[in-house]
This record gives C-alpha cells, sequence and structure tokens, in this order.
C-alpha cells in the first residue's frame, strides 16, 4: 500500500526549498561584506582623484 501524505505539509516543504535556494542565489549575486563594499568605494575616490588630478585645463598656456 502506497504511503499517505499531507499534501500542505508536501507544498510547505517544496516552498521553503525554493526558498532557500532563491536565497543562496542571491546571496552569491548581491552579497558583499561591509568591508568589500567600503574598499570598492575607497578605490573608485581614489581613481576618480587621479583622474581629476591629471586633467587639463582649457586656459593652460602649456596644453598647446
Amino acid at each position: 500500500m502506497a504511503e499517505i501524505i499531507n499534501l500542505n505539509r508536501a507544498r510547505k516543504v517544496k516552498a521553503r526549498a525554493a526558498d532557500k535556494a532563491s536565497a543562496a542565489a542571491n546571496r552569491l549575486a548581491f552579497g558583499r561584506t561591509k568591508t568589500e563594499r567600503d574598499q570598492a568605494t575607497h578605490a573608485a575616490e581614489l581613481e576618480r582623484r587621479r583622474l581629476d588630478g591629471a586633467k587639463r585645463d582649457a586656459d593652460d598656456p602649456e596644453a598647446d
């Protein structure tokens, strides 16, 4: 004879498994630690400063 299962319980277990899989995918896609975010911000700021320091002014006589 076949095993009797509670369909509501089976549905909830399936939904929990899908939620866990979705959460794991989101952690991989969006999850960064605060340190990683701060390092990226700091690196972007340094790059911006480096580029701004290398700009030439339009009024600069040495630019010709």
